[in-house]
């Protein structure tokens, strides 16, 4: 999992003496490789206890584990072809403004699947194809998200289902219980509307999977398992554009991650594909 990706995430919610760290750590990551974690407390200005306590914050044992991670990071950085050129201007002709977005879009998609843990996708395929129900809920561009990923589990012969309206998701999820699933898509993990069907079904005793950014918030913390999704710090115009890009990635790694485990979804899957052959053939 990218240190770089796990502080982007979370850096809006660091304590003054955590932003510093995480700010010189995106700034100067090379850096690192020559710092012990007294000689990095000296050089931002904060106690080595506060370094020791920013690694465990970011999921490592210490920061020796936290320094080997950011050198990973970069040596795999080195290798890739594509590299962001900034932030898209007015002034931009349309081969820059076109290759600033395709880079954009491919570093969001590495973040993303950088930050996510096959032993997560594993444990949801596992509550999926377990589910009576599941129901998929998202607002504004999660809710495009989550009709595309109620679509692909119908696909599978899966009862799942996605409604755009946050008061029938409440009213779903009201009626869910024990061997039903709840998909919970948020690019902050703080909606408030999301966060109330969440909350609904688990106080029915139904299993949630949340889809979120990186870190602690409302959605994951109540979540059962917690996939993440990235969207860059990029201007408003942007922002949704790579979380959508970002959410697509997990609902279509979950989509078949769910083929591969299931042969009953499978043969469901080929049916449809027949079904829609002879629709051509018509």
């Amino acid at each position: 999992m990218s240190a770089f990706a796990k502080i982007k995430a979370i850096q809006k919610s660091l304590s003054n003496s955590e932003a510093k760290l995480a700010s010189f750590t995106l700034e100067s990551p090379a850096a690192l490789r020559d710092l012990s974690s007294q000689e990095l407390a000296s050089t931002v200005g904060v106690s080595q206890s506060s370094v020791v306590k920013f690694a465990q914050k970011l999921g490592y044992k210490g920061y020796p584990a936290f320094k080997l991670s950011v050198i990973d990071a970069l040596n795999k950085k080195a290798h890739l072809s594509a590299r962001l050129h900034g932030e898209i201007t007015l002034e931009d002709d349309f081969n820059e403004m076109a290759d600033k977005l395709l880079a954009g879009k491919i570093n969001v998609l590495s973040e993303t699947r950088n930050l996510n843990e096959k032993a997560a996708f594993q444990q949801a395929v596992s509550k999926l194809l377990a589910a009576r129900r599941i129901l998929i809920a998202g607002i504004g561009g999660s809710a495009l998200v989550a009709k595309d990923l109620s679509y692909k589990l119908q696909k599978l012969g899966l009862q799942a289902i996605a409604d755009p309206d946050s008061h029938i998701q409440l009213a779903n999820a009201a009626t869910f219980g024990l061997d039903d699933v709840v998909v919970a898509i948020s690019e902050s993990g703080s909606t408030k509307e999301i966060t109330r069907v969440v909350k609904e079904a688990r106080r029915h005793g139904s299993a949630v999977i949340s889809i979120t950014r990186y870190g602690k918030t409302p959605i994951s913390q109540v979540s059962d398992i917690k996939l993440y999704s990235v969207a860059e710090s990029e201007p408003a115009r942007l922002s949704s554009i790579h979380a959508r890009t970002a959410q697509n990635l997990v609902i279509d790694l979950l989509f078949i991650a769910l083929i591969q485990a299931s042969e009953s979804g499978r043969e469901t899957l080929t049916r449809t594909n027949h079904a829609f052959q002879r629709l051509r053939q018509n």
